[in-house]
């Protein structure tokens, strides 16, 4: 890797986020910043992969330990977990919470309608 990323400064951050979570969630344990650049599958730069774990570490999404003279971080929640998350962000910005809930029900499908049923319900899915 040649570690430029001239093209990936255009990139969506939400899309490189994504990328860094994918690497650290198929992880054993904690990477340092090198470890999650070899493991990403476009050429990005150390210091661009050290900034996103940086802004995801500052968002609570990930949790880091020193390790030598920098960190390893790890997910503090797997991929449900983080979605859920997002749905309780993005609700909370609204004030008008029972319209929110109402139209998001109303867009499910019957399948998740059926699941969202029983989970709400205290039965297994």
């Amino acid at each position: 890797m040649t570690g430029t990323d001239s093209n990936d400064e255009r990139r969506p951050a939400g899309e490189l986020e994504a990328a860094v979570l994918a690497a650290l969630w198929a992880a054993d344990g904690p990477l340092t910043p090198g470890q999650v650049q070899a493991g990403l599958a476009r050429d990005l730069a150390r210091t661009t992969v050290t900034t996103i774990l940086t802004r995801l570490f500052d968002k609570g999404v990930v949790d880091r330990a020193r390790h030598g003279r920098g960190f390893a971080y790890h997910p503090v929640q797997d991929a449900p977990g983080l979605t859920a998350r997002r749905m309780h962000t993005e609700l909370d910005r609204d004030a008008d919470r029972e319209s929110v809930l109402a139209r998001f029900v109303a867009q499910l499908t019957p399948d998740d309608e059926q699941l969202l049923r029983q989970l709400l319900e205290g039965g297994d899915s």
